[in-house]
């Protein structure tokens, strides 16, 4: 029975290096190589996309942040939707500059609905080719100043879905939004970054991207309804063969949960998010990875088998053990050949979430922005913050779970949060 115990978690192991192994070819890429820069020939007309939520504290700074772009403002245009507010979110971001829509839907219920409902206003009051693309945010971001014209630059270049550097707002407040912060800039770094200069798609993360007008209007606005919409999007076009760039140079910052409750409901709702991705997805993926599309193998790991692998090595190992107790006549004793395997297990894991997080911190010191003491100690929480993962995504699993929002309360700007320290 120990054997078997021990060949289980081992063959899991074994499964989570092959699938995987590409990510470390991905680290290789990022640090040897840098993807090209090409500066754009011609400044196109883009609009922005704000999907706003009782979020009166951070808009402005965000609308500001647009506004004081180096980039012509004739060629930019905000757009928000006041979704079910019950502050003035709609009276800030109009003073701030925007143009606003309010929403009260209390059925359709999400970001991707808003999304959907303002760009039908665009399409019915400006035309849809009004901008030739739209840039997504939250109305926490704020963004560097010469976002716009990186992304552009990368617009120009053919791309129709492009995302950004996403950086934090707040990496100092506690382990929790330094967790966030730090695997949001690994994804940046180590693996949108190597996409692009293989020439595979990236994916876009929620915030900060920018999407071809011709997208939406193939989509008849934004279809995606998902708990995680941004993820379906992803899927959907690589699906059809789409190539998402990324600019690197392109940087936004994102304000992230500080306390556990929201942290739990909101990768609760990811977690849940991705198995619905998998299941609705996962076989048009599978289809396109056979057919020789690494970029859908990419999406396919992504989603799964990672997440499910260890879903799934839980119950097995309850198993095991509640198995070898019940045969046992001294279960203490039947148990401790299991010991060593089992800390070798959480040490290795550790490790491996601790080099990630360490190779990470040292290329991307100086993007972080907060006290170098800080940035050491939670290095060694990022580990827990990832652990914390796993029970989250046992309860995804069998939870109905519905949109909830976070409240946002950093207000910070780009010279605040650049600060040196």
């Amino acid at each position: 029975m120990i054997s078997f115990f021990q060949n289980v978690i081992y063959l899991i192991g074994v499964l989570f290096f092959v699938f995987y192994f590409y990510q470390i070819i991905f680290v290789l890429v990022s640090l040897l190589k840098k993807p090209r820069e090409i500066e754009a020939s011609t400044k196109h007309h883009f609009g922005v996309l704000i999907s706003a939520r009782n979020e009166e504290m951070v808009i402005g700074q965000l609308i500001r942040s647009i506004r004081n772009q180096n980039y012509p403002s004739e060629l930019v245009d905000i757009f928000v939707v006041a979704d079910n507010c019950t502050d003035d979110t709609a009276r800030v971001a109009r003073e701030a500059g925007a143009i606003v829509y309010q929403r009260f839907n209390q059925q359709l219920i999400g970001k991707g609905y808003a999304l959907n409902e303002l760009l039908h206003n665009i399409d019915r009051d400006y035309g849809m080719e009004y901008c030739e693309g739209y840039f997504i945010f939250d109305a926490d971001n704020v963004l560097d100043e010469n976002y716009i014209t990186n992304m552009n630059n990368t617009f120009d270049q053919g791309y129709r879905v492009i995302t950004s550097y996403r950086n934090s707002k707040n990496y100092d407040s506690n382990w929790i939004s330094a967790g966030y912060a730090l695997w949001f800039l690994r994804e940046s770094r180590y693996l949108n970054q190597a996409r692009t200069t293989l020439g595979s798609s990236c994916f876009i993360s929620g915030t900060g991207f920018l999407v071809h007008t011709d997208i939406f209007r193939e989509n008849k606005g934004w279809k995606h309804h998902l708990l995680t919409e941004d993820i379906e999007f992803s899927a959907d076009w690589i699906i059809k063969g789409e190539v998402f760039g990324y600019n690197r140079n392109a940087v936004l910052y994102d304000e992230q949960p500080v306390t556990f409750k929201d942290s739990w409901n909101q990768r609760l709702r990811w977690s849940k998010g991705f198995y619905q991705v998998f299941y609705r997805y996962g076989g048009r993926l599978f289809g396109r990875a056979v057919r020789g599309s690494f970029s859908a193998y990419d999406m396919l790991m992504t989603v799964a088998p990672g997440m499910l692998l260890t879903v799934l090595s839980i119950p097995i190992s309850i198993t095991m053990l509640l198995l070898m107790i019940a045969g046992a006549a001294d279960p203490i004793q039947a148990l401790q050949p299991l010991v060593g395997p089992m800390v070798l297990c959480v040490v290795q894991s550790y490790g491996m979430f601790f080099m990630m997080g360490l190779l990470t911190i040292i290329t991307e010191w100086q993007r972080i922005h907060c006290r170098g003491s800080k940035k050491i100690l939670y290095l060694f929480t990022f580990p827990l913050f990832m652990y914390t993962y796993l029970p989250i995504s046992v309860v995804a699993l069998v939870k109905k779970i519905e949109w909830k929002p976070i409240r946002h309360n950093v207000v910070r700007d780009v010279s605040d949060i650049r600060m040196p320290y």
